[in-house]
């Protein structure tokens, strides 16, 4: 049973007969005949009772009329919602802890201002956990932090990100040889930030005597007030965090201090609420211009770290 056949079995319904369900199909009697007769075998009953040149339904010909009604309908709204153009339906999308709280605000209210007939469903993780999300069909795209696998995704440009290590005043110096801290404050596996972290102490061959997860970058960031031990995050994040004055900010060098967030989808499969993010990105980021690097004015005098 295909929708073909039901498309022909309900003109045969609605036009009395095969001649004149012919003559609205474009098509010829024998093949509307044979069609008819196809699906009666196909669902093991006959939809028709014969008298003469006249046709009428049986019990099972009449049920089946209800549902063609309503397949043939939901077929039709299928090809208008593929082939309609304007954003529209459930928007999923994902990012990074870091990008909500503080890059999406704005854009995210602008593209419910354009679009208010998208209903935007959103999920947190990290990218490792948003790239399979996209990949299984449960997310339409993500912001996520560089690098990412090139292969499955496309994607585009979203922000700019200054990674810097936050640290109690009292904290010993960072970046200084044996100076490495005795713990370090981190999300889970997968988080670009951490690794970040972790390779930075690699590479000065140190390593932290303790790795302490938390779940949010506000718990994260009082506990290095309280001095537990210091954290890798964007700069950004610091601009939310009212104990700001309490912390101080470790820049790294040149070529280290810079991320990139991007937003993924799969690749040639950028549907209309994908471009529709896009545009509002691409005019966000007009708006924002270039230098501005939303730097945290609450934070106590940086300190360059080698």
């Amino acid at each position: 049973m295909d929708l073909s056949e039901l498309r022909i079995f309900r003109a045969v319904v609605r036009e009395g007969g095969v001649t004149r369900a012919a003559e609205r199909l474009h098509r010829v009697q024998s093949n509307v005949t044979t069609r008819v007769r196809q699906l009666e075998d196909d669902l093991g009953t006959a939809l028709f009772v014969r008298e003469g040149k006249r046709l009428h339904l049986t019990p099972a010909g009449q049920t089946l009329l209800g549902y063609a009604d309503r397949l043939l309908a939901l077929a039709d709204e299928a090809r208008d919602a593929v082939q309609d153009p304007r954003p529209r339906g459930v928007f999923r999308l994902g990012a990074m802890e870091s990008t909500a709280a503080v890059r999406l605000p704005g854009p995210l209210n602008e593209f419910h201002r354009r679009y208010p007939d998208v209903q935007l469903e959103m999920r947190i993780g990290n990218p490792e956990t948003l790239a399979k999300g996209i990949l299984a069909g449960d997310l339409d795209a993500a912001f996520v932090a560089e690098p990412i696998a090139a292969a499955p995704f496309d994607r585009m440009h979203a922000f700019d990100e200054e990674p810097v290590i936050v640290s109690s005043p009292r904290h010993p110096p960072i970046g200084r040889k044996d100076s490495a801290p005795r713990s370090v404050l981190v999300f889970e596996n997968g988080c670009p930030h951490r690794k970040r972290l972790e390779d930075w102490y690699a590479k000065r061959g140190e390593m932290p005597e303790r790795t302490i997860e938390l779940g949010s970058y506000h718990a994260m960031l009082g506990c290095v007030v309280a001095g537990m031990g210091i954290a890798l995050l964007p700069e950004s994040v610091l601009s939310t965090f009212p104990e700001g004055k309490r912390l101080t900010v470790h820049r790294l060098p040149r070529g280290e201090n810079h991320a990139e967030t991007v937003l993924i989808w799969r690749k040639g499969a950028a549907s209309p609420n994908v471009q529709a993010m896009q545009k509002v990105l691409l005019d966000e980021r007009t708006t924002r211009g270039p230098a501005d690097k939303r730097k945290a004015s609450s934070v106590n005098a940086p300190h360059n770290v080698k």
